[in-house]
């Protein structure tokens, strides 16, 4: 099939939730995706920061394979070898203790939420603007967007939120009922906001002052994204509770929630659960791709390119006046532009780059961490005839 025929079998057949490009992939190796019609691009997306480890990555696609042939699922209701290997795997990477695996972002966010819940005995959790935690009720009421959360209510009970990077708001907010204060240490669908200096550090001191938890949301930021493992380690801050996704599993769908000991034991039988959480088959595809971000040091390579990137991008902030700033960490990086950025997404898919807009006017850039400097010039090159269209 073309595209023009898949696009007509989705209007058909598939709820329309999505606002999607006219764009049909066919296949993807590291950073460059084809489509139907044999067209490459530039992935400057990877799946909303999720290829971390590049398309169809030969390990990755190996460890599925393999585990396919043995055992895809068994439920929790019996031990795997995989998800223990796992959870010592990330527990050795992490700032954390204890680990509960379940499919997605939104599901790892109310799985934080439940357990903060569930240590405390309170149920206010502190939140934040322009934040984005996933679409399930409880996570979108966590989410500070309103665009998202019309339609919708009635909205889950007990969140707050409050300016993000105003540590007064938070502590103004907190009551004797507060159970957490929940945040993204970079805000992603936001528009790639990057927190004041020492604001995530406050925000620790805070939470221990007033006997309350922190709970970090980095299905974004996670396993090498920001040019550290997590984001926590990255601004030196260690929460009580993490909530994982995106990148954990090389694309396969999975989540986790991650915890120090004394939080995560609050857990007990019964108490929460996922039917498909930790399977052997997650399980094994999200080993491979952890391994290989450690064995390719693609840690420093967030670092050394995001870097390169990040001034590339500054070089094209001083050559155009739209451009209002450039900023993120390792290979999560924003553009923040004084015009709408919807169409230039479309010119730099046309012309073989593949980026997305967030939050109106800012261009979002999470490329797989395996992205080569050639491939970054490239697209420097045509951001820039991009740009300079729109400047005149």
């Amino acid at each position: 099939m073309n595209t023009e025929e898949i696009m007509a079998l989705d209007k058909k057949y598939v709820m329309q939730t999505y606002g999607r490009q006219p764009l049909a992939l066919k296949k993807g190796s590291g950073a460059v995706v084809w489509d139907v019609e044999g067209n490459s691009y530039i992935d400057c997306l990877a799946g909303i920061a999720v290829n971390n480890v590049g398309h169809a990555h030969p390990r990755i696609a190996e460890a599925i394979a393999d585990q396919a042939k043995e055992l895809i699922h068994t439920s929790n209701l019996y031990y795997t070898r995989q998800q223990v290997e796992l959870g010592e795997l990330l527990v050795g990477v992490s700032p954390h203790d204890l680990a509960f695996f379940c499919n997605s972002g939104a599901e790892a966010v109310e799985g934080s939420i439940k357990l903060a819940r569930k240590y405390t005995g309170k149920g206010g959790i502190v939140a934040m603007e322009n934040s984005f935690h996933g679409r399930t009720l409880t996570a979108l009421t966590a989410t500070g967007q309103k665009k998202y959360q019309k339609g919708f209510g009635p909205l889950t009970p007990g969140f707050t939120h409050v300016p993000y990077g105003d540590i007064e708001a938070v502590r103004k907010a907190i009551t004797d009922e507060t159970a957490a204060v929940l945040v993204e240490p970079i805000q992603g669908e936001g528009g790639v906001v990057v927190p004041p200096e020492g604001y995530l550090k406050s925000l620790k001191e805070l939470c221990q002052e007033k006997d309350i938890l922190l709970i970090f949301d980095e299905v974004q930021t996670g396993f090498g994204r920001t040019g550290e493992m997590f984001a926590s380690q990255t601004f030196n801050v260690t929460p009580d509770i993490t909530a994982l996704a995106k990148g954990i599993a090389g694309g396969f769908p999975m989540g986790a929630v991650m915890a120090i000991e004394d939080v995560g034991s609050a857990f007990q039988p019964g108490d929460h659960a996922a039917t498909f959480g930790g399977g052997p088959l997650a399980c094994a595809a999200a080993i491979a791709s952890i391994k290989v971000i450690l064995d390719e040091d693609l840690l420093t390579k967030s670092k050394e390119n995001g870097n390169y990137f990040q001034s590339k991008l500054n070089f094209l902030k001083e050559d155009h006046g739209i451009v209002e700033d450039v900023r993120g960490s390792g290979l999560m990086l924003g553009m923040e532009l004084d015009v709408e950025c919807g169409n230039m997404v479309n010119d730099m898919r046309e012309e073989g780059v593949l980026i997305n807009c967030a939050a109106g006017k800012v261009l979002r850039f999470v490329p797989p961490l395996v992205i080569e400097k050639d491939q970054i010039d490239t697209v420097s090159c045509i951001l820039g005839d991009v740009l300079k269209k729109y400047s005149d």
